[in-house]
């Protein structure tokens, strides 16, 4: 099993990573609160806008090991802690990750898309965990005590553009503080997009008017991530043009591109958004 207090579980922080100043704030706050006792913490947000990025940033920031589970993948109450396996005849049960991750002091565990389970009472056996006396109980394995300065990060994605996700239990949503993460300003979307892939500014600038173009569209509206957006500029980098990069990396009308490309020839730069709220690297 993987040692959890080993310095290589620590992850490394990631470069040009832009949050509000006010989340970076309140995750200062969680910090300190995790001193006290364990704490959880659930990040909200549209699809590819930096929920798990953060998670790891987090662990990153504060020096802390980071342990993730697919929550995705849970069928039955219990499964988070192990099962039982046949082998040579003989049934045995095989404890995985998680209970050795809540018993590892300072560790951030990351409950990855915790609305998407295959069977919603999968998550029954978290109520306990997260709850105030934060311990839960298995024959299997005895008493399990959460670890003192333990930090829940739940993401999720919520809507009903999200196949297989449910809405998160009232009871189970009451344990935790929640933060909401939405896709970047323009202005901080150009810089990461730039930085982070090594095109020019002016090309990141074309790209995000775009995607905000695709995104605002009243006809036939795109979700746009920033993780696509990054993932275009990457193509660019790398010799294609701007048209190219969007007509393969998203399933895009090439007549929508098209007329969009050249509303952009007299709009370019005419709008900055995000105005108001003050961004940072974090």
């Amino acid at each position: 099993m993987s040692d959890f207090n080993s310095s290589t579980a620590i992850p490394k922080a990631e470069e040009h990573f832009y949050l509000p100043l006010e989340i970076i704030e309140n995750l200062g706050r969680i910090e300190l609160l995790s001193k006290r006792h364990p704490v959880n913490v659930l990040i909200a947000g549209k699809q590819g806008c930096g929920k798990s990025t953060m998670v790891k940033q987090f662990a990153a920031r504060n020096n802390r090991p980071l342990a993730t589970f697919q929550i995705g993948i849970l069928s039955e109450p219990g499964q988070l802690f192990g099962e039982h396996r046949l082998k040579d005849g003989e049934t045995f049960y095989q404890q995985f990750l998680f209970p050795q991750a809540l018993q590892t002091p300072g560790c951030v565990i990351h409950l990855e898309e915790i609305n998407r389970p295959e069977h919603p009472k999968a998550l029954n056996m978290l109520f306990s965990v997260l709850a105030e006396d934060r311990q839960v109980w298995l024959d299997e394995l005895g008493s399990i005590k959460v670890a003192d300065g333990v930090v829940f990060l739940a993401t999720l994605n919520e809507g009903e553009e999200f196949v297989g996700t449910e809405m998160l239990d009232a009871a189970l949503r009451d344990r935790f503080y929640v933060t909401l993460l939405d896709y970047l300003p323009m202005d901080v979307e150009t810089d990461v997009i730039h930085l982070k892939t090594g095109i020019d500014k002016a090309d990141a600038l074309t790209i995000v008017n775009i995607a905000n173009q695709l995104r605002g569209n009243t006809q036939e509206p795109m979700v746009v991530s920033t993780r696509h957006t990054l993932m275009i500029g990457e193509m660019v980098a790398v010799g294609a043009s701007i048209r190219d990069a969007f007509i393969n990396s998203l399933q895009v009308s090439r007549d929508i591109l098209e007329s969009i490309l050249l509303s952009l020839h007299f709009e370019l730069g005419a709008k900055n958004g995000g105005k108001g709220t003050t961004y940072q690297i974090y």
